[in-house]
């Protein structure tokens, strides 16, 4: 089943329970009804601070293992239970206001492209979509319904990130010319691809888990419930985890669309699981807040990232060796490639590079840091004043109290009450720019140049992998 063909279903079993706009002209002590599709791991948190909203109703629950929903059915015992999130849609269309999509990556369009035809308001997990031609078709969907949405980038709206976008936008570095970005996690797989089959676990319903993808024996360890990111037909590697958080920041700071040009340098594909170890150089086309072209470098895997000079701090311990030379037009700091010191770099994070000095924005719920010739620069009085400005606030460094803040979004703009800050609009670039890179693994060592307009790259054989035939099950 191709995906015109899936939308078609999907439309023709969901009309009748079309809801009319009318109806979201909630009053005061309205309730808004949530259907939960994943209520496991992720999903399990989702749920928890969604209906942590007290305008809340928890009405319908879906998962594929009879455990993660019998724990979630105890929290909610008023909603009901489904393992197919079709017959859930279905047959509560009318009792449903909002859905929210917590699955493995390769289900996120499926389910959301449903329940999005129902004219249903989606919160959607990161990344987006498993493919490019997804991203673009939810975003479209989204559009041409004026649908609530919102991606789930939960630090979008932590204060720390709100903060660093201010500054980067109020210019106190300068025109920005080049990011660096890293995580040394590793949702990569260089072994062989499993053979033989094993039984699969009885409270699993492995056809469901599959979903569109590719029919495959169940072998133990190596799909759900936690190993399907490190896999081709189901994640989307460290990059489309942690990537899509760390990139959010700079991205949205500098106000960027889908880059010009992408190169991974990573091992050889071996059409079963990511690399390990990647390098991702984007080039995007310059804004209002970068040089007129942006260099972008993306590092993951173990070991991650490379000692590189942009990315020395104050303190650390130089060491013999080659020197690298830095991207900094201002901040020429001319060390040794240095090795962790006292000016230890965060485990995951993103240096920005301007005109006038760097920004370093480690990952996560800590300040961002000006360094100006390898020195940090107090900017107390600038966060002061952006703070101020833009009503941030002081800083919070408590998940538990700012954790419901994005979810807590998304429901009161459901409800009639402000909107969204990670709307489809902006969730579908963003995973359009995360999925470019994993693509361009496919290709190592390659530049792939990316036809944002056409939706295409000029090397043919890379645009097999925007999009894949849906599986009829």
């Amino acid at each position: 089943m191709n995906k015109r063909e899936f939308l078609k279903s999907a439309a023709a079993v969901s009309s009748f329970a079309l809801l009319p706009n009318a109806t979201w002209a909630f009053g005061p002590n309205k309730k808004l009804r949530t259907a939960h599709i994943g209520v496991g791991n992720m999903g399990a948190a989702d749920l928890e601070a969604i209906s942590s909203h007290k305008s809340v109703d928890v009405v319908a629950l879906c998962d594929v293992d009879s455990i993660n929903l019998a724990k979630a059915h105890k929290l909610h015992p008023g909603a009901r239970v489904f393992f197919d999130y079709r017959t859930m849609l279905v047959e509560m269309g009318e009792q449903i206001d909002a859905v929210i999509v917590s699955t493995p990556d390769h289900t996120h369009a499926p389910a959301s492209i449903m329940a999005m035809e129902m004219d249903k308001p989606v919160y959607c997990q990161k990344p987006l979509t498993h493919y490019v031609e997804e991203s673009r078709k939810m975003n479209q969907l989204a559009k041409e319904k004026n649908l609530v949405t919102q991606m789930g980038i939960q630090v979008h709206s932590f204060y720390d990130y709100r903060l660093a976008t201010h500054l980067i936008q109020s210019g106190i570095i300068g025109k920005v010319h080049t990011v660096h970005a890293w995580s040394p996690k590793s949702w990569g797989y260089n072994g062989p691809e499993p053979e033989g089959e094993d039984p699969v676990p009885p409270q699993l319903d492995w056809n469901l888990w599959l979903g569109t993808s590719k029919k495959r024996p169940y072998k133990e360890g190596y799909y759900h419930p936690g190993n399907w990111r490190k896999l081709l037909d189901y994640g989307c590697g460290t990059l489309g985890d942690m990537g899509v958080h760390i990139f959010d920041t700079p991205y949205n700071a500098l106000n960027l669309d889908v880059p010009l040009t992408i190169k991974n340098e990573c091992r050889e594909p071996n059409g079963f699981g990511y690399p390990e170890n990647n390098t991702v150089t984007y080039e995007f086309p310059g804004t209002e807040y970068t040089a007129k072209n942006l260099k972008w470098i993306w590092y993951d895997g173990p070991g991650m990232p490379p000692a590189h000079e942009d990315l020395i701090l104050p303190g650390a311990k130089p060491t013999a060796g080659k020197k690298q030379k830095s991207d900094s037009v201002e901040d020429k700091i001319s060390l040794d490639a240095g090795v962790a010191g006292e000016g230890q770099l965060p485990d995951q994070g993103a240096m920005f590079i301007g005109k006038k000095g760097r920004l370093l924005l480690p990952h996560f719920m800590q300040l961002p840091k000006k360094i100006v010739r390898g020195k940090y620069v107090d900017i107390s009085d600038e966060i002061a004043e952006v703070s101020q400005k833009f009503g941030l606030g002081e800083p919070v460094r408590n998940y538990e109290s700012e954790g419901p803040k994005h979810y807590h979004q998304f429901v009161d703009a459901c409800l009639g009450k402000g909107e969204t800050s990670a709307p489809f609009s902006y969730a579908s670039r963003l995973t359009e720019t995360i999925l470019l890179g994993v693509i361009a693994g496919r290709f190592p060592n390659q530049t792939l140049h990316w036809d944002a307009e056409a939706a295409k790259f000029s090397e043919e054989e890379a645009n097999q992998y925007l999009g894949d035939e849906y599986r009829d099950f």
